[in-house]
């Protein structure tokens, strides 16, 4: 195999999507990077923007264009090196302004599926629709005499089952982005016993070059991200049931979403969590999910409640927040939604009851944006939750309850075989997620 003859002719689907842009532009910027190399001057690379969109499609090259200025501006050293034979190139602004040219002039932007049939690498990122992957794959595989290469970024699909049912014969591995792709390290890579072994080197190789994180996952349906907030996304749902039996709605999902993160030191509340993937896209997963798990309901009666009142979450094309289970002004979350009113109810109307409901976390907590540079990771978390642990606080109670859940959830996905290793786990959440510290850990 040679890594840059795979890279000359490629197609994202979805291109104009939340994650098929990111994945879009990482993988200009490494193919003009390629082709700007000596070894391989005069040769074609194409990349193929597929979408079904026309007007996303716009969007997506002024995005594109917008990217890839910031990017030249942060590696000008390595753009000189680029171009030491042009002489016309001399000042910053003129090897820039090239860069960006011979990015855009790589990528083709189409509306037409046929654009792939010459191909010989394809991403996919599509919706979590394994009908819709699996037409398309094979459409593309049967009109392609490339025999093409297939990375889908499904999230929560068995690989198994796309490769069977596109007839692919092991040429497709799950090749799963977190959002947002561009800024995100992270890249769970899942094989199956009949992946091709040249996609899994060419795959390392990539996602190398491209600075990823690659955390490896076996072929059972969510893996291990998915698998693990799934999970940890209906505990936190379930626990705002049992707690609206005694208090407003709203309260309980202030209560559960403050603790979810203030007490267990986590970048959102698992409400907003739910709310920025979408939560028509979250209940979307567990449905696809639902049929692997004999032994588990990955259903939310409450998730079917909200869509049906056309209260989804999810973000706008330019990335800001849509409202959900909050309602989000500049960034911040203001209000809680309620269902039976169909209204949303100011955070500062509700916020010093709740907080007097849950009371004090411990003296030695401390935020996110401090607990991700702690070093000495066990003595500072094992402090903290020992100290929430001897705590009566209906808080402390709630957060240490989650604690346990988000634990057993992470043993889980090993002793299910999702996950090779706790580590792993712990690295999907620390890298995906943002965590401060692993859900299998000894602190709870």
């Amino acid at each position: 195999m040679v890594y840059s003859e795979k890279l000359q002719n490629v197609t994202v689907l979805g291109a104009a999507g939340k994650m098929g842009s990111g994945i879009l532009l990482l993988t200009a910027v490494e193919m003009a990077d390629l082709s700007l190399k000596p070894e391989n001057k005069g040769k074609a690379f194409v990349l193929n923007a597929m979408d079904v969109s026309k007007e996303g499609l716009a969007g997506l090259m002024l995005y594109l264009r917008t990217q890839v200025q910031k990017i030249a501006e942060k590696k000008t050293v390595a753009l000189r090196k680029f171009y030491a034979d042009r002489a016309d190139l001399i000042e910053n602004e003129e090897i820039i302004n090239q860069y960006i040219f011979d990015v855009m002039n790589i990528v083709r932007p189409t509306t037409r599926v046929e654009s792939a049939y010459d191909s010989t690498l394809v991403f996919e990122a599509v919706s979590e629709n394994r009908a819709l992957k699996v037409k398309l794959l094979s459409q593309i595989d049967q009109n392609n005499p490339e025999k093409p290469w297939f990375f889908t970024n499904t999230s929560s699909v068995p690989i198994h089952l796309i490769d069977e049912e596109a007839n692919l014969g092991g040429r497709v591995l799950g090749f799963h982005f977190y959002n947002p792709p561009a800024v995100q390290k992270l890249v769970e890579l899942i094989v199956t016993g009949k992946t091709n072994t040249e996609m899994i080197e060419f795959a390392n190789i990539y996602a190398k070059n491209l600075g990823k994180v690659v955390v490896p996952a076996n072929d059972f349906a969510g893996f291990i991200g998915n698998g693990h907030f799934m999970r940890d996304a209906l505990h936190g749902i379930h626990t705002v049931e049992k707690l609206a039996k005694d208090m407003p709605f709203v309260e309980a999902v202030y209560a559960v979403n403050r603790v979810s993160q203030d007490f267990l030191i986590r970048p959102m509340g698992i409400f907003q969590l739910i709310d920025y993937v979408g939560i028509d896209v979250v209940s979307f997963i567990m449905g696809v999910m639902n049929p692997f798990l004999p032994d588990e309901d990955l259903h939310s009666a409450l998730l079917d409640r909200m869509i049906g009142l056309g209260v989804k979450g999810g973000q706008f094309s330019d990335g800001s927040q849509k409202d959900g289970f909050l309602k989000y002004e500049k960034g911040k979350s203001t209000a809680i939604y309620d269902p039976a009113t169909q209204t949303y109810v100011a955070i500062s109307a509700l916020k010093e009851k709740c907080d007097k409901f849950l009371g004090d976390p411990p003296a030695s907590l401390i935020a996110w944006k401090a607990a991700v540079k702690v070093k000495d990771k066990d003595q500072t978390f094992g402090k903290i939750f020992a100290d929430m642990k001897a705590m009566n606080t209906k808080g402390a109670m709630l957060a240490v309850e989650y604690g346990n859940k988000s634990n057993a959830i992470g043993k889980k996905l090993v002793s299910d075989h999702v996950a090779h290793n706790e580590a792993d786990v712990n690295t999907v959440l620390l890298t995906g997620f943002f965590h401060a510290y692993g859900p299998v850990n000894g602190y709870f």
